[in-house]
């Protein structure tokens, strides 16, 4: 199998789908890779990245008091849930990568940042705070 070039920007995902395709189709896996089997094994490691993070109550950015070796399992965890993320996007034939930047721009849309920055309330929160604020407005209020 090839490598996986690393750039100064990174690897892509386009890398990463060639990656695991090629992978898959080494050990004549595609056969298993239906979307269903991918998400339940999605599912399950996103099971195990919660695993460590259990107990540990709340966690500041960047894990600094954490051992290198819980670190490194935590990045290796991650990746499962990336490659298998990335493996199930091109089983259904979804541009992962435009899809997320679609979700990105719903998402401002959503949460516009007068009515949402700082705050962590659901958007039907937000919306039903805009629409009293609106209708307090029309009211002369």
């Amino acid at each position: 199998m090839t490598e996986v070039a690393e750039r100064d920007g990174g690897v892509t995902l386009e890398d990463l789908k060639k990656r695991m395709a090629e992978f898959a189709k080494e050990r004549d896996w595609d056969q298993f890779h239906s979307p269903r089997n991918l998400l339940l094994a999605l599912v399950g490691e996103v099971g195990e990245l919660s695993e460590i993070f259990q107990w540990k109550g709340e966690v500041p950015r960047g894990l600094p008091d954490w051992k290198d070796e819980e670190k490194q399992h935590v990045g290796e965890e991650l990746s499962d849930v990336l490659l298998y993320l990335v493996r199930l996007s091109d089983i259904c034939g979804i541009d992962l990568g435009k899809a997320a930047l679609r979700k990105i721009g719903l998402n401002a849309i959503k949460y516009p940042v007068k009515l949402s920055k700082g705050s962590n309330k659901k958007f039907t929160q937000i919306n039903a705070a805009d629409n009293s604020d609106s209708k307090s407005n029309s009211d002369g209020v």
